[in-house]
């Protein structure tokens, strides 16, 4: 995994230079999303790892798929990645830039994960807190895992706040054993 996003790097921050010089973070983001998803399908990317084909020919093949969702920098972007044998590194690159994005907007996804459904109310709370304590605007996504007993786990990129009660049970047990 580590190779993959080694590899992807230079190419994400490429077309983040670019879609930032032309002011066009959005339409990137979303050629990206559409190229990692075509990408990362079982019947494309069976065709897309075929030694048979040529560049030229992964290149329309992802052109055709994807159909009027490419613009032509978008396409000449594929003609890159085909050219250098980095198609499978899409779905790296489109994660990257996501990431380069969020840091430039100041933005930042955090995902909930509670052992019960989150309500607006506290949702717009939580929400309140991560912005004072990352210094970001946050996309709040919340999930329900029953499993956690009680409690919730936060996570925004590198942050993990785990205050579930399964943790603190894996804790105490820890604790004790040792």
């Amino acid at each position: 995994m580590a190779e993959l996003t080694t590899l992807a790097r230079p190419y994400a921050k490429a077309v983040f230079g670019f879609a930032l010089a032309n002011q066009d973070l959005e339409a990137w983001s979303k050629m990206l999303g559409t190229l990692a998803a075509v990408s990362q399908d079982s019947a494309v990317a069976e065709v897309l790892a075929s030694p048979a084909l040529t560049s030229e020919q992964l290149v329309a093949t992802l052109a055709t798929v994807c159909g009027d969702e490419l613009n032509e920098a978008a396409k000449n972007f594929v003609v890159v990645l085909a050219d250098n044998k980095r198609i499978p590194l899409l779905a790296a690159i489109a994660q990257q830039y996501e990431v380069l994005k969020a840091k430039q907007l100041e933005m930042c996804d955090v995902e909930i994960t509670s052992a019960f459904e989150i309500d607006s109310e506290l949702s717009d709370k939580l929400a309140k807190a991560l912005t004072n304590k990352l210094n970001l605007k946050v996309n709040i996504h919340t999930q329900v895992d029953e499993t956690l007993i009680g409690g919730a786990v936060i996570r925004a990129g590198d942050l993990v706040i785990d205050s579930s009660v399964k943790a603190r049970l894996a804790k105490l047990n820890e604790a004790m054993t040792s």
